[in-house]
C-alpha cells in the first residue's frame, strides 16, 4: 500500500504533461488500484505487492500513449 502511495505522486504530477481529462483518467485508475489493494489486503496479501508495479506500468503506458497519439508535451 505504501508503494501505491508513492505511485500517487506520479499520477498527480502528470498534470505537467497531460491535460486535465488525462489526469482525471489517471486518478480514476489509481483509485481503482487502491480499492483493489484494500479488498486484497487480507485474503491475498502477496498480490498487493504487485499493485505498485502495475500502477507504474499503467502510468507509463498512458502518458507515453498520450504523448504519441495526442501530442501531450511538457
Amino acid at each position: 500500500m505504501a508503494g501505491l502511495a508513492v505511485a500517487f505522486f506520479f499520477y498527480a504530477a502528470s498534470g505537467l504533461v497531460a491535460p486535465w481529462w488525462g489526469v482525471l483518467l489517471l486518478m480514476v485508475i489509481w483509485v481503482l488500484l487502491v480499492t483493489i489493494g484494500v479488498r486484497w489486503w487480507t485474503p491475498y496479501p502477496v498480490r498487493v505487492l504487485l499493485l505498485p508495479l502495475v500502477a507504474v506500468v499503467v502510468w507509463l503506458v498512458v502518458v507515453s500513449a498520450g504523448g504519441a497519439w495526442f501530442g501531450w508535451t511538457a
